[in-house]
């Protein structure tokens, strides 16, 4: 499935037609690519936060009769599907390739062979040009989403701030003192949250991935109904932990056999409500900690519509303003990427550089910043 700007942006987003009559300078232009895990992207940017063309090509349908991501299955989508989602890029930005001046790339973390191939698409670009190549840190893209204006409403972060990269690989706390300088206060010691919705969800029998459906199916339920715990709150420190909240799930459901209707929606709810939980007390505790007044939060998990209300209205009870990107930018995307990318391409264009990336490779394990 492929989407564009207006799509993953939300309500208010640019779509970018607007911009299909411009005339671009040659080389003015950033490309930048996103391929680290079943999402195959391509945005380009005329300034730093002005993103004209955002296609991305989701591979949900491929991987969801296996329940959940198949690393090959997803490497040979990738080579089967990134020079097109280019294509659409550039014509979505009214673009040709001599209009690219540099390109940004994803380069971990994230599955090896799906980097790989946005990777290698990036610097054979590159080489063929003579362009400087981008390697941008996946994470820091995540963080920085929020800088796009491509929303009405928008809320601008504010540096420096805390920010919740939390997804289904990550879920880590980042004291941020601006743009790409970031230390890592916080992190899980065991499953990410995005991977407990999906796992939760597997154990319903629900499909993957399974956010979207637990949310929906929360929004007919009550969030009170179960108990369910929530780990590490009473600890010291900024950790997270949701191995229990799954492992709670999986005990209820020994006790009372398959669940549908009514019962379903109760357990989805109080699941839900359990880890948004978490998550916000955990940010908002930590930001005042830290002396923070704002917090951003990114990844495919502030999709869930309980944890991004709740997030505003615990940060709002102290004070402290939230940034959230629209939904069709939290999950993966090369919009995030352009932005997080554009201070070092802009430089790189204007020094009239050329490709001497030759050696940069991908990375499975790459910290954003410091811990």
């Amino acid at each position: 499935m492929i989407t564009s700007t207006a799509e993953a942006a939300g309500d208010g987003a640019d779509s970018g037609a607007a911009h299909s009559t411009m005339t671009h300078p040659p080389r003015s232009l950033l490309l930048a690519i996103e391929s680290s895990c079943d999402e195959t992207a391509a945005a380009v940017f005329d300034s730093e936060q002005s993103c004209i063309g955002n296609v991305v090509c989701s591979q949900i349908d491929i991987h969801a009769r296996y329940g959940g991501v198949v690393p090959e299955l997803a490497s040979r989508n990738h080579v089967m599907a990134i020079a097109d989602v280019v294509r659409r890029a550039l014509d979505e930005a009214g673009a040709d390739q001599e209009h690219i001046g540099a390109v940004a790339v994803t380069a971990g973390p994230g599955l090896v062979g799906s980097l790989l191939v946005g990777l290698e698409f990036a610097k054979g670009f590159c080489f063929a040009h003579d362009l400087p190549l981008i390697e941008v840190n996946h994470l820091d893209g995540h963080i920085q989403a929020p800088r796009l204006r491509t929303a009405q409403g928008f809320d601008e972060p504010v540096w420096p701030a805390l920010a919740l990269v939390v997804s289904g690989g990550h879920t880590s706390l980042y004291r941020c003192e601006a743009p790409g300088d970031y230390t890592e206060i916080g992190w899980t010691l065991d499953d990410a949250a995005g991977e407990a919705f999906d796992k939760v969800s597997k154990r319903l029998g629900l499909g993957y991935p399974g956010g979207a459906v637990i949310d929906g199916l929360a929004k007919k339920g009550d969030p009170a109904a179960i108990d369910f715990p929530r780990p590490m709150l009473k600890k010291p420190g900024h950790h997270f932990s949701f191995s229990g909240v799954k492992t709670a799930v999986a005990y209820h459901l020994d006790r009372v056999g398959a669940v549908e209707g009514e019962a379903l929606n109760d357990l989805a709810a109080s699941f839900q409500e359990a880890v948004a939980e978490i998550l916000a007390i955990r940010t908002v505790s930590a930001a005042r900690k830290h002396g923070l007044g704002h917090i951003i939060v990114s990844g495919g998990v502030a999709c869930n519509s309980r944890l991004r209300a709740l997030m505003k209205e615990r940060a709002a009870h102290r004070g402290i303003t939230v940034s959230v990107p629209p939904p069709g930018l939290c999950t993966d995307n090369a919009a995030m990427i352009g932005v997080a990318a554009w201070a070092r391409a802009s430089a790189a264009m204007r020094a009239g550089g050329g490709f001497a990336q030759h050696r940069v490779n991908a990375r499975s394990s790459w910290f954003a910043g410091r811990r």
